[in-house]
């Protein structure tokens, strides 16, 4: 990243807004619906991306990512470089500089030690940070004034862009969570629900899983900024009622995520009241593989390294579900044009995306039963392969959602085809994905022996990304459930690589260490990647403003928009 790119980024932001608005507030209400409903809107508590986006609102990092996947200033005066003196030459330390005059939306200032405190919440002990990879490699945050933070690394860090860049890793302010710190931070139900924040709204009501109320920030940066009063965000149903709101009936201006059949999007587009958004950014929808034992026997440590799966620990069976997997059917009834196979689970930038895994293309169902026929698993009379007394019986979960739902009815069709049995479950999307470390649904708990979702990471650099499958990502008691490796996958050849990668500066060898983690994690059937999906939202024709974007949150340019007259 330059700072050459960073300024042309924050042109090309400018260029995209509107030329000026008369007034803060004066286009009403704009209403954004999820129908996966936010949890939350502290993002640091939960890995979901309706979580991120929600939050975005109200929460801003020092920098993020316009729809180019350029990085832009938003807190920060600039993008710190080589060139420009903000990251050292020893590349042990990045000097960020807060705008001056910035407030928080009680009206107090932002400062640097605000920053500080930021690092230290996500990596206070006993806690659990869903984004602490963020963090890797932070010795300490240095604020020899109001306006100056100095990120300070353990190891030189080619790639300093982790902490406080993008919406995975905004600022949080230090007076509002001074008491949220470690195993206290899920009981803070006041400031995780409306956060004080930097952004163009602010939370007036938050129910979790449904509806949020924000208003204009009235201490907002751009005095002229946001157009509208406010926000009504609803949360729940399904993406075949979001997608009707905006595209047929207008009830809507925005709908997020809208997974739906090609057919039926265009179906509702053809009622004039909105457009379908497309942009193809970092997401993957992938098949998960516990690496543990989730059977409740193991009490509150199901599901943790202490108890290996009795069956998905065997590479012969992973690699046989990946086999038996049809991805180009899935990538076509599922999103058509809005869709790529892949076998890779670093799928984009291109420049990352290895061709070393390409088998997985080819359905191979003949080929998957040789290979438990080899490994000794062997069909029974029920036709379920067993071995040692061991039945291949699975309970596969995901998220409710008609898209996924589909995926689950004919990868069961395969699978036991295979002689492998799966139960099916889905678990509505705000559960699902709401970080609650006391609910037994979520995909971080993972209380089931495989499960699909989509992820994707922000930005261009993929450090951080492929950080999420070091062995302390796991989630378990000790971090609240928190972290990103949801497979419990350990490898200590992988974390090397990911350590590696954190002090190498030179672009070819970054590319060579983030394809040889991808294959590691391919090639070893940690995950299944199926499809390399666009992000597909919609938006109402009245809606002006908006800019889709793949690589940060697709609300974070909310402050520019406002309503067509």
């Amino acid at each position: 990243m330059t700072a050459k790119h960073a300024l042309l980024g924050a042109a090309a932001a400018l260029a995209l807004a509107p030329a000026a608005f008369a007034e803060r507030g004066s286009d009403g209400q704009v209403n954004i619906i999820y129908w996966q409903g936010p949890s939350t809107m502290n993002p640091y508590l939960s890995g979901g991306i309706k979580e991120l986006e929600a939050a975005s609102l109200s929460l801003e990092p020092l920098a993020r990512y316009d729809p180019d996947g350029n990085m832009v200033p938003f807190l920060a005066e600039s993008v710190p470089t080589l060139e420009n003196g903000g990251v050292s030459e020893d590349l042990k330390s990045v000097t960020w500089k807060i705008k001056p005059g910035l407030l928080w939306s009680d009206g107090t200032p932002v400062t640097s030690a605000d920053v500080r405190f930021t690092w230290q919440y996500c990596t206070a002990d006993g806690g659990g940070c869903s984004q602490s990879e963020k963090y890797n490699d932070v010795a300490d945050v240095e604020t020899p004034d109001e306006l100056t933070a100095i990120v300070r690394f353990s190891v030189p860090k080619p790639y300093p862009y982790g902490p406080f860049v993008g919406n995975q890793a905004p600022i949080l302010q230090a007076a509002q969570f001074a008491d949220c710190l470690g195993a206290k931070a899920p009981g803070c139900t006041d400031a995780n629900f409306m956060p004080v924040g930097t952004g163009p709204f602010i939370v007036t009501d938050f129910r979790p899983n449904d509806v949020i109320a924000l208003k204009a920030n009235e201490h907002y940066r751009d005095p002229e900024k946001p157009a509208f009063a406010t926000v009504n965000f609803k949360g729940g149903g399904d993406a075949m009622a979001a997608g009707r709101s905006v595209l047929e009936t207008g009830e809507y201006d925005f709908a997020w995520n809208l997974q739906l059949a090609p057919e039926v999007l265009d179906q509702m587009a053809a009622a004039g009241k909105g457009e379908v958004e497309v942009a193809f950014g970092t997401l993957v929808e992938r098949i998960m593989v516990n690496f543990t034992d989730p059977d409740p026997k193991w009490g509150e440590r199901r599901a943790t390294a202490d108890h290996p799966h009795p069956f998905l620990t065997d590479k012969a069976v992973r690699k046989a579900l990946s086999m038996a997997i049809d991805r180009d059917l899935l990538t076509e009834i599922g999103y058509g044009q809005a869709g790529r196979t892949t076998c890779n689970v670093l799928a984009a930038p291109e420049i990352y995306a290895s061709e070393a895994n390409e088998g997985c293309l080819v359905q191979d169902i003949e080929g998957a039963k040789a290979l438990l026929d080899q490994a000794g698993w062997v069909p029974g009379p029920d036709g379920v392969r067993q071995k040692d007394g061991m039945r291949l019986s699975m309970l596969f979960q995901s998220s409710t959602n008609a898209v996924r739902q589909d995926f689950q009815a004919l990868i069961k069709q395969w699978w036991s085809e295979i002689g492998v049995e799966s139960e099916l479950r889905n678990v509505d999307s705000s559960v699902f994905f709401g970080g609650d470390p006391g609910s037994p649904d979520t995909f971080q708990k993972f209380y089931a022996d495989v499960e699909m979702y989509a992820n994707s990471f922000d930005g261009t650099d993929p450090e951080a990304y492929m950080a999420n499958w070091i062995c302390e990502e796991a989630p378990r008691p000790e971090t609240q459930w928190q972290g990103n490796n949801m497979p419990r996958y350990c490898n200590e050849a992988y974390d090397g690589l990911v350590a590696e990668m954190a002090k190498t500066g030179k672009m070819d060898e970054r590319i060579a260490l983030a394809k040889e983690m991808n294959d590691i994690l391919m090639q070893d059937y940690v995950m299944l990647p199926l499809v390399h999906r666009g992000r597909v939202s919609a938006r109402a024709t009245s809606l002006g403003g908006f800019v889709m974007n793949a690589w940060d949150s697709e609300l974070w340019n909310a402050a520019d928009w406002y309503r067509v007259k």
